[in-house]
């Protein structure tokens, strides 16, 4: 498993701020949390869903791939890094209550 903690600026209210993913071994995702301004988290795994949030149905390539991107005309609208699992572990607790 990879672990990803993307944050994503931009000036859109109702789009997450960070999104924190877990990533498997066919590059698929297989747990995500979004972050919203002002507190919000929503969340999804392979079975769940809360606040909107969906997994990604396209396989995540390498972590330059999206440090890289543009969006419209500008520079990177991103900043990605690697984590471990502990940290990705603690934000998943946080934003679904412990559900495992």
């Amino acid at each position: 498993m990879r672990y990803w903690k993307l944050y994503w600026h931009h000036g859109f209210p109702a789009e997450p701020v960070a999104i924190y993913s877990e990533i498997g071994p066919d590059d698929g995702e297989t747990r995500r949390v979004e972050e919203f301004r002002g507190g919000r988290t929503g969340w999804a795994d392979e079975r769940r869903t809360h606040g909107g949030v969906f997994l990604a149905d396209v396989p995540f390539g390498d972590v330059s791939d999206v440090s890289d991107a543009e969006e419209g005309n500008g520079p990177s609208a991103f900043t990605v890094f690697v984590i471990d699992r502990e940290e990705f572990d603690a934000v998943w607790k946080r934003a679904t209550g412990g559900a495992a």
